[in-house]
């Protein structure tokens, strides 16, 4: 039984990140103002087609809709409470993922700050209001239906293999990643500033477009270029309008 839980979450995870990281490509792509070029840009910092922090809220979702049905959520305002509860742990998770890059990597990978009511440009009303709205969304409309399926794949042999072929090139990923955010960090320590994550790629992305390189999707940080100077050159614009 916990072995068919394990799996049950280990879908999740893989089935959240990757269809997060499907709606923040097309976000990027068609509605994003910070890309005026619709141009596709690879999302979050991993390599491969995923965004952990998505796949981590499926699983915190599947968690407490599952609580809320075992406890018997059957009234209007029982359900109004449960959603309420999805979204602050959706917005925790969020806020302690913006906080770890924060202090530990010296990265910011994403800014609300513009946005009304937002605490550290990490989190913010107006997202979590949208956690709410997916939270009632995926209770009504994927969960009563998504019970059978992981039952079916968690006592499939060959679901394993996948699970486990997954989990294999996501590590490999994330020690690559990890190496590429060392780099920044120590840039970051030695300039005393707070690397925007998103702001860099755009700066690489636009001096590949500038001297024609060839541009890596999956890969936005590879350059003929080394990262060092593009740090040093994007430096200025975070001295300017970045600085903490």
């Amino acid at each position: 039984m916990e072995m068919n839980l394990f799996l049950t979450l280990a879908y999740l995870f893989f089935i959240g990140s990757t269809l997060g990281w499907v709606a923040e490509l097309l976000y990027r792509r068609f509605l994003s103002g910070a890309n005026p070029e619709r141009k596709w840009i690879n999302p979050g910092f991993c390599v491969g087609p995923y965004v952990p922090l998505y796949g981590f809220g499926l699983c915190i979702l599947f968690v407490l809709a599952a609580v809320g049905e075992k406890n018997g959520v059957d009234t209007v305002g029982e359900k109004l409470l449960l959603f309420a509860g999805m979204a602050v742990s959706m917005t925790a998770i969020e806020y302690i993922a913006g906080i770890v890059s924060l202090k530990f990597m010296k990265v910011r990978l994403w800014d609300y700050s513009k946005q009304w009511g937002n605490i550290q440009g990490l989190i913010c009303p107006a997202f979590s209001a949208l956690w709410a709205a997916v939270s009632a969304v995926y209770y009504f409309c994927i969960h009563p239906y998504i019970l059978n399926a992981l039952d079916w794949l968690s006592r499939n042999l060959a679901f394993s293999f996948v699970i486990g072929f997954f989990f294999g090139v996501f590590t490999i990923d994330l020690v690559y990643s990890a190496k590429l955010l060392s780099r920044i960090r120590k840039f970051a320590d030695e300039h005393e500033v707070v690397v925007r994550f998103e702001a860099l790629k755009s700066h690489i992305r636009q001096k590949q477009d500038e001297r024609r390189e060839k541009i890596h999707f999956l890969f936005p940080f590879r350059s003929d270029s080394p990262l060092a100077d593009h740090l040093r050159e994007a430096e200025e614009t975070w001295e300017r309008r970045f600085r903490k």
